[in-house]
């Protein structure tokens, strides 16, 4: 049987390339605004980020999506993220790599 592709992302943070599905892409739209994009479907330039407290985290501290688009993210825009990325590392802990 044939294997298939996993499509590769590299994590903003770390520099890995993870399997897609392990992230968590976050966009700057055509407006200029920068959201969570849990769809992987927003217009706009993407970065991605791992499914993972400590990263966001690590994230927050070096303020690392304000240098990859070029703006000024506030600190609610973090702690959003963290808050998402700790809901998806439960949600996996709970019904596992399914989605």
């Amino acid at each position: 049987m044939k294997l298939k592709k996993i499509p590769m992302r590299k994590d903003i943070v770390s520099g890995e390339m993870v399997p897609k599905k392990d992230l968590v892409r976050v966009v700057k739209t055509p407006t200029g605004e920068v959201q969570l994009d849990p769809t992987n479907r927003a217009n706009g330039r993407g970065a991605y980020i791992q499914i993972d407290v400590e990263t966001a985290k690590t994230a927050k501290q070096k303020r690392t999506f304000d240098r990859a688009f070029g703006v000024h993210l506030d600190d609610t825009f973090y702690d959003e993220l963290i808050a998402y990325v700790d809901h998806q590392q439960g949600r996996r802990e709970l019904f596992g790599n399914e989605q």
